[in-house]
């Protein structure tokens, strides 16, 4: 199966390409495309990359990405809450733990997911103020650290 960000690569490229109505149309094109995708994957998607319906004023309503301003600015709001929330960074063999403070792990988790880094398999936000990163085979705890440096250069 292909990574999380070439697939994302790839719905951006059909939205903006295609009129799209449906999930359903997306999943088609994705599947000619190769990717291997479940409706509840490509809802998540859909949610990561801020896509929209908007209406043709007409027939229907089709599928509609943000600006690059409004991407942006999105992106810089998970980040200023990743600052705002975490404490420190520690990882042991594929497995990260980021301390946060006090109420901050949901926001601190959403940030890192958001950031779509390819070596994080996924995030469990403690109830209160820890966040578990579970990161690809191979991949250590300073790799995702330089990763997150890349995106976050505050950090």
């Amino acid at each position: 199966m292909k990574e999380r960000m070439t697939r994302l690569r790839a719905v951006r490229k059909l939205i903006k390409n295609n009129r799209i109505e449906s999930q359903e149309n997306l999943l088609g094109l994705l599947h000619q495309e190769g990717f291997v995708v479940t409706q509840a994957t490509l809802s998540r998607d859909l949610k990561l990359l801020k896509v929209g319906k908007i209406s043709d004023g007409d027939t229907g309503y089709f599928y509609s990405l943000p600006g690059e301003e409004e991407q942006r600015e999105a992106e810089r709001a998970y980040i200023n809450d990743f600052l705002r929330g975490y404490i420190s960074i520690d990882w042991s063999g594929n497995m990260v733990v980021i301390k946060t403070y006090s109420g901050h792990s949901d926001a601190v988790a959403l940030a890192v997911d958001t950031l779509g880094l390819d070596d994080v398999l996924g995030t469990i936000a403690g109830r209160d103020n820890t966040v578990f990163v579970c990161l690809r085979e191979g991949i250590t705890g300073e790799d995702f650290l330089n990763r997150m440096r890349e995106s976050i250069p505050e950090l």
